[in-house]
């Protein structure tokens, strides 16, 4: 019986499985997720058409980074329970309820961790920065604007006052704006918080914001392509 030869490269890891490689799907999902938010204006067929586009990409975001069935299935029955409050409260009349306010929540407080930990999941698997690294976190970059739009939000809801200066109504599509404008410090200066919480939030939104881009980001795209030398095996 021959023996193995101890001096032939190990063989190859095998290829991560395809769903954790589909960040460029989960991108795009975001991106006309929060293009929907602020361009629709509220009313009953854009609120169900908003819980099930942020329910959607919710459950993309924990497909894609390989969450485990149990996760899986738990999510699409709240997914479908929203789904159906959205459905009744149109039928019922409401505008701006809580099933979209609540998809949108979960969207941005679970997604970015999934996200993260398949990012490093496959990071590690492969030994080198992917394309699809990019995508995870440029994903992680635009739901971090999405989540503190949902902040402000809760604030307006709330806090008793309104959450802008102006007394303007906080729509969804007013929060997102100011908060992307504050996330990339475009600061255009329409739109501005009324309390000490909302002027320290924005600027706390700004700051890691562009943290965010120098060091994450340019991190990530910095090391493109490059593999991390393995340690050799004696």
């Amino acid at each position: 019986m021959t023996e193995p030869d101890l001096t032939s490269p190990a063989p190859a890891e095998p290829a991560l499985a395809t769903h954790r490689e589909r960040y460029g799907l989960l991108l795009g999902a975001i991106i006309v997720a929060f293009a929907i938010q602020g361009i629709a204006e509220p009313g009953k067929i854009e609120e169900i058409l908003v819980a099930v586009l942020l329910g959607a990409t919710l459950l993309l975001a924990l497909w894609v980074a390989d969450a485990k069935p149990r996760v899986m299935g738990v999510a699409v029955l709240i997914v479908a329970a929203l789904i159906l409050i959205s459905i009744i409260e149109a039928a019922s009349g409401g505008v701006g309820g809580g099933a979209t306010r609540i998809a949108n929540a979960l969207l941005v407080a679970l997604a970015p961790p999934a996200i993260i930990v398949g990012v490093l999941r496959s990071l590690r698997a492969r030994q080198a920065v992917t394309l699809e690294a990019v995508f995870g976190v440029l994903c992680v970059y635009i739901l971090l604007g999405m989540f503190f739009a949902s902040v402000y939000g809760t604030i307006d809801r709330f806090g008793g006052n309104p959450f802008f200066a102006g007394g303007q109504t906080a729509t969804v599509a007013r929060c997102l704006y100011f908060s992307f404008a504050s996330l990339t410090t475009a600061g255009y200066g329409d739109f501005t918080a009324r309390s000490n919480l909302g002027h320290t939030l924005s600027v706390s939104e700004a700051l890691l914001g562009q943290i965010y881009l120098v060091t994450v980001v340019s991190l990530i795209v910095a090391n493109l392509g490059r593999s991390r030398p393995r340690a050799s095996e004696e």
